[in-house]
C-alpha cells in the first residue's frame, strides 16, 4: 500500500511540474534586458524582442503592478525584464526627469497590439458571401450622369425597391472560394467595396446618392446593406486557435503570388468552424513526398518520371514524407461563415496559396 501511495504521489508531482514547465514563457535567446519604446512600435513587435512566441505578449505584461492598464505603453517608456514568481514580465522603469515639467501625451497615442493601418481597409471593404444568395441581391443599373463610371456625388440606379435613407455599399465581385462541404449549395464569392451611398428615392428602380468612393462604381456591381463593423481593438487579447483539422491558405488578399510580413491572406475556415478574431495560427508548407526507387534510393520530386509518380501514389510504402516547413504565423482579424482573413505577423519564408495553418506548436506541446 505504501509503495502504491509513493507511486501516486510521485506521479502527481511529475504532472504538476510538467504543467508548470509547459506554462513557462520561452524567452528568445539573446534577448535584451531592457527596451525603450519607439514611435511605431506595437505590443507584438516589442514582445518579439523577448519571446519565441510574441503572440503571448499578454502574459509578458500580465503581472505588471505599476500600470493600471498594462497595455498603455507610450513612446519613450523604458521597459525592463524582471521575474515574478519565476515568470518573465516586462515592467515600466520609473523615468527620473530633472525638469518638473510633465509629459504631455495624446490619449490615443498608446502603443497598439498591431499596426491597424495594415488591416483597416480590409476590415471595412472586404466581405465573402454565398454565390446563390448573391444572385438574388440588387445591382447597379446605371446612373443619371452619362458615364460608365460613377463617383462621389453621383446618383445611381438600383433595380430594387429600397427603404428611404438606407445606407448601402456597392461591391465589385472578386474571386470564387470553393466550399468543402456537401451540405452547402454553391460557392462563396469575394466582394470588394467600391463605394457607399444612401437611398434618396425609393421605387421599383431606386435612386442612391454616392457619399464616398474607394474606386469607381460601375453597372453590375452588387448593392448590399453596409455592415456596421468596428475596427478590431488595438488591445485585442490574442489567443491560440483550436482547429481540429488543418486549414489552408485560399488567396493572398492583394493578388500577389507570395505573401510576407503584414500581408493579408484568406484561409478556408470561418466562424462555422469556431474561428474568431484575435486567434493565432501557425503557417507551414507541407513536407515533400520522397519516392524510393527499385534500388532503394530516394528520388527527388523534380527527378521523378510519370511512372515513378504513378508507382509512388499506388504503393504508399514507397514514399517517405519529409517534415513540414515552418513559414510563420498569422493573427485572425475578420471572419466569415466559411473563410477568415489573417494578418501575417511573422514569416521566415514566403507564404503561398495552399500553405497549411495549424494551432501554434507551443500550444500542442502544452496540451501533450
Amino acid at each position: 500500500m505504501d509503495s502504491l501511495m509513493k507511486r501516486l504521489t510521485y506521479l502527481i508531482l511529475m504532472m504538476l511540474s510538467t504543467s508548470v514547465f509547459a506554462d513557462t514563457l520561452a524567452l528568445k535567446e539573446g534577448h535584451p534586458q531592457s527596451y525603450e519604446v519607439k514611435k511605431g512600435d506595437t505590443l507584438w513587435d516589442i514582445s518579439a524582442y523577448f519571446l519565441d512566441d510574441p503572440w503571448k505578449w499578454p502574459r509578458l505584461w500580465g503581472a505588471n503592478p505599476q500600470i493600471a492598464n498594462p497595455h498603455l505603453i507610450y513612446p519613450g517608456d523604458m521597459l525592463t525584464l524582471v521575474f515574478i514568481n519565476g515568470q518573465p514580465r516586462l515592467v515600466k522603469k520609473p523615468l527620473v526627469r530633472r525638469s518638473p515639467q510633465g509629459r504631455v501625451i495624446n490619449k490615443n497615442s498608446a502603443i497598439p497590439m498591431v499596426d491597424l493601418a495594415s488591416i483597416q481597409s480590409y476590415i471595412l471593404q472586404n466581405r465573402v458571401e454565398n454565390e446563390l444568395w448573391l444572385e438574388q441581391q440588387p445591382q447597379v443599373m446605371g446612373g443619371e450622369r452619362e458615364s460608365r463610371h460613377h463617383t462621389t456625388g453621383d446618383i445611381i440606379y438600383v433595380d430594387a425597391r429600397l427603404p428611404m435613407g438606407q445606407k448601402l455599399g456597392m461591391y465589385e465581385e472578386g474571386r470564387i472560394f470553393h466550399i468543402d462541404d456537401e451540405e452547402i449549395e454553391g460557392h462563396d464569392r469575394e466582394l470588394i467595396l467600391a463605394s457607399s451611398g444612401r437611398v434618396v428615392e425609393s421605387g421599383d428602380v431606386s435612386k442612391v446618392e454616392l457619399l464616398s468612393n474607394l474606386r469607381e462604381t460601375k453597372a453590375g456591381y452588387k448593392v448590399l446593406a453596409i455592415e456596421d463593423e468596428a475596427l478590431m481593438s488595438a488591445f485585442y487579447m490574442p489567443t491560440a486557435a483550436t482547429l481540429s483539422q488543418p486549414a489552408h491558405v485560399l488567396a493572398i488578399a492583394d493578388g500577389k503570388r507570395e505573401a510576407g510580413h503584414l500581408d493579408v491572406i484568406y484561409f478556408d475556415r470561418g466562424s462555422k468552424a469556431g474561428v474568431k478574431a484575435g486567434q493565432v495560427l501557425e503557417l507551414y508548407l507541407d513536407g515533400e513526398e520522397i519516392a524510393i526507387d527499385n534500388d532503394g534510393k530516394p528520388v527527388q520530386a523534380s527527378d521523378r518520371s510519370l511512372y515513378d509518380k504513378l508507382i509512388g501514389s499506388t504503393f504508399a510504402d514507397r514514399q517517405v514524407k519529409m517534415p513540414d516547413i515552418y513559414r510563420g504565423n498569422i493573427l485572425v482579424f475578420k471572419t466569415f461563415n466559411h473563410q477568415s482573413m489573417g494578418l501575417i505577423m511573422l514569416n521566415e519564408r514566403p507564404v503561398r496559396v495552399g500553405d497549411k495553418l495549424v494551432i501554434p506548436d507551443s500550444l500542442v506541446l502544452e496540451i501533450e
